[in-house]
């Protein structure tokens, strides 16, 4: 399914151009002072950002960055209303108020705001849902579970957005007009450099879910981190993580840097495949790009198959190639009956094939399970097949556990 959303009436999804959200901050404690906007300001700076080619501007009054000094419910008000109510009629532009609380949005929806953008996924104020389901406005969810940005890594933030469109459409929200966020950033303490990395890696992922995708990675922690740069320095380290994150499939880039994150999206969305959808008397095919089964188990169980079912399909789901180097023609030949036996298939050089050669590369074909059966298949033959076994194992095992080890490089 192709994403195509309308939201306020700006059109967001696979066949639109990537859209920039401009932030507007309001709050001195931010952990970049240069994106700190005067109340005086205000418009003139939104009137900036539009013209650089932002479509949607992000107010926020409180800063989200954890070692900012805490401000009260009221201060916040104090900062936000009185500049939403300068934007709110002067603007061509989708206006989002970043916030967790259930009450500062109400009044800020009541003011004219177009979105919310809650960086808790609605877990730190419990009424925050029933806001938004009572508005039926559009919002922005960023993986959180106990706190905003605390799941660790891909699979957790799988797990964490999923839960958060499963505890939105019980409680009556279109989950159409959500927008996810992964929480890209040292939202916790354990949250090392490598989870973002990871995240920005495997942005792709989050496709299975065909909902509009936003990343807000201008100048995060990590960028600094890997740079070893301040705030003030990380805008090319950012221009750099939002053009592949266009490429992986993010619908919306959160900046502080309007004009020259534009071009880097315009080029990275027009780079990017488009997935194969076939459309025709009401009826649609599309190709899926998931290469983790634990998505694929996901991505049944929204149309309806059961936990127990997708658990045990999703090994059948994706497929693996794998290239196995300088080994007999003999044990080339087991491999390939051995695959062929499991419904997979595998390729040799011709003349191993008549035995003719002693050695040969051997490419095999086949889903996840195949290929983990042949592995086990392997372990019990002769030569060096078990120790053949024990590689594809390992290689399998390395291809979850991925190292993402950059710092050590610097």
């Amino acid at each position: 399914m192709v994403v195509d959303v309308d939201i306020c009436g700006l059109k967001i999804g696979d066949e639109h151009p990537v859209r920039l959200m401009g932030v507007i901050n309001l709050s001195r404690e931010s952990f970049y002072k240069g994106s700190v906007v005067d109340a005086d300001s205000v418009l003139d700076v939104a009137y900036k950002m539009i013209d650089d080619g932002a479509t949607i501007i992000d107010l926020g009054a409180r800063s989200t960055w954890p070692l900012a000094n805490p401000i009260t419910k009221q201060e916040e008000c104090d900062r936000l209303l009185p500049a939403l109510e300068l934007l709110k009629d002067n603007l061509d532009a989708v206006i989002s108020v970043d916030t967790v609380f259930s009450d500062i949005a109400e009044k800020a929806l009541e003011k004219g705001a177009d979105v919310v953008n809650d960086v808790a996924g609605f877990a730190t104020d419990g009424g925050m849902v029933d806001v938004v389901a009572d508005h039926g406005c559009p919002a922005v969810v960023m993986a959180a579970g106990k706190l905003p940005g605390d799941p660790l890594g891909m699979d957790a933030i799988m797990r964490s957005l999923d839960d958060i469109l499963k505890r939105s459409e019980e409680r009556g929200i279109d989950t159409d007009q959500l927008i996810l966020d992964p929480a890209i950033g040292k939202w916790v303490p354990e949250k090392l450099p490598m989870y973002d990395l990871e995240t920005i890696d495997q942005f792709e992922r989050m496709k299975v879910f065909e909902k509009p995708l936003l990343a807000a990675i201008s100048r995060k922690s990590f960028i600094g981190d890997l740079l070893n740069k301040p705030a003030t320095e990380r805008l090319y380290g950012s221009l750099a993580a939002a053009a592949i994150v266009v490429q992986k499939g993010a619908h919306i880039i959160r900046t502080h840097d309007v004009a020259e994150t534009l071009d880097v999206v315009q080029i990275a969305g027009a780079i990017r495949s488009r997935q194969p959808v076939v459309e025709e008397n009401g009826f649609e095919v599309s190709m899926l790009d998931i290469a983790n089964p634990d998505d694929a188990a996901l991505a049944m169980r929204n149309i309806g198959v059961t936990g127990t079912g997708s658990i045990i399909m999703k090994d059948k789901t994706v497929s693996r190639v794998l290239k196995i180097s300088n080994i007999t023609t003999t044990e080339a030949l087991i491999i390939k009956q051995e695959i062929l036996a499991r419904g997979g298939d595998a390729a040799l050089e011709r003349d191993a094939v008549s035995h003719e050669t002693e050695k040969t590369d051997v490419i095999v074909m086949g889903t996840l399970l195949q290929v983990r059966k042949l592995a086990d298949k392997l372990e019990c033959q002769a030569r060096n097949l078990p120790l053949i076994s024990k590689m594809i194992k390992e290689a399998l095992k390395q291809e979850s556990d991925v190292e993402y080890s950059y710092l050590s490089k610097i």
